[in-house]
């Protein structure tokens, strides 16, 4: 099997994933799973694909990601993994597909606007 590679975004973070059969090793950004993404909720998060279709032991998992924060860096690394698991097995689709992990989520962060504290917020208002 040659390596897969597939892209993943969410907010402003871009994960690139390469997937090649091995012991099922993660590596994200040259450095392990476990110091990358240091609490449990995370890690939980980037396994999620591998664990609904049952390739946790039998793929290696290299990743580049990018951009954003921790979180937003943790779900695009999910849906690039499901995306990959993907094109591995074509079955693979009809579990994550429920699981909503393949859907691009489009919310964005909502620019500031001039004349204005924040993108909602105004400054406050004095009648006299």
């Amino acid at each position: 099997m040659a390596t897969i590679h597939k892209i993943g975004r969410r907010k402003t973070a871009v994960a690139r994933v390469y997937l090649t059969e091995g012991s099922g090793k993660i590596t994200v950004n040259k450095k392990e799973l476990e110091t990358y993404f240091p609490t449990g909720t995370l890690q939980y998060k980037v396994k999620q694909p591998l664990m609904l279709t049952e390739n946790l032991e039998n793929f290696d998992v290299k990743v580049n990601v990018y951009g954003g924060g921790i979180t937003g860096q943790a779900e695009a690394v999910r849906m690039a993994i499901a995306r990959a698991m993907c094109e591995v097995d074509v079955e693979n689709r009809g579990t994550l597909k429920p699981e909503g992990l393949l859907t691009r989520d489009p919310r964005m962060v909502e620019r500031k606007k001039f004349g204005q504290k924040k993108a909602r917020k105004k400054f406050q208002f004095s009648k006299r």
